[in-house]
């Protein structure tokens, strides 16, 4: 345990920033099951909109900085191939 006011405060905002950052994770796991779910099922539409909620979700945490931007850029464009070859 943190013995100064100052470090007990940083570890508390820590481990709400901590909290805040693997929601955003946890959705983006989500959203790409999703859109591998409805590519297996051959619903361009829904396929589409999925992608670029996907998309959506990865620019934002990348912004954030709780993803690096090349991570992002990767994520967005094997999720590209993955529409593609679903049309």
């Amino acid at each position: 345990m943190p013995n100064k006011a100052s470090a007990k405060k940083r570890m508390k905002t820590s481990l709400k920033k901590q909290q805040a950052n693997k929601a955003i994770k946890t959705k983006i796991s989500s959203i790409r099951r999703q859109l591998r779910e409805s590519v297996a099922n051959g619903d361009t539409e829904k396929s589409e909109k999925g992608f670029r909620e996907f998309c959506s979700v990865l620019d934002k945490a990348a912004r954030k900085k709780i993803i690096k931007a090349n991570n992002a850029n990767r994520r967005k464009s094997r999720a590209a191939a993955l529409l593609a070859s679903c049309k």
